[in-house]
This record gives structure tokens, sequence and C-alpha cells, in this order.
């Protein structure tokens, strides 16, 4: 993954979040849990780095701004 600066989380509110677990339906149902409460980057594409066990993926969230609505 790319490395994060200052520049990326510059304002009041703004985490980036790297996420990792055993499988992608985890990761995936994590990344859509957050865009529920905050306002996010979105579901990301999921990597296998090799050697490593399990999948990453990284999340950019306001975590001062609410998320989408629910069904």
């Amino acid at each position: 993954m790319k490395p994060i600066d200052e520049q990326h989380i510059a304002e009041p509110g703004l985490v980036v979040l790297d996420i990792t677990g055993g499988d992608e339906d985890t990761v995936r149902a994590v990344m859509a849990a957050l865009e529920e409460r905050w306002a996010t980057s979105g579901i990301s594409p999921v990597r296998r780095d090799p050697g490593e066990p399990g999948v990453r993926a990284r999340i950019y969230a306001d975590v001062l701004r609410p998320g989408r609505a629910g069904p």
C-alpha cells in the first residue's frame, strides 16, 4: 500500500484505516459497516500480499460526517 502522509489527513476528522482480515467477505463487511457510520471512500479493492496470511484493504473516512442512510 502507498504510504500515508500528513496531507492525506490534514483536516480534523479525516482518518485512514488499513483493514486486515482472514478473507475478502470479512474485510468487505467491515468496510460496509464503516460506510454506514461515516462518510468514506467506499468499498475499496481487497488485496493479498504474497507470503502473508489474510487480505488487506484501505479505506478513508471522515468521522465528522455521517454515512449513507440505511436501506
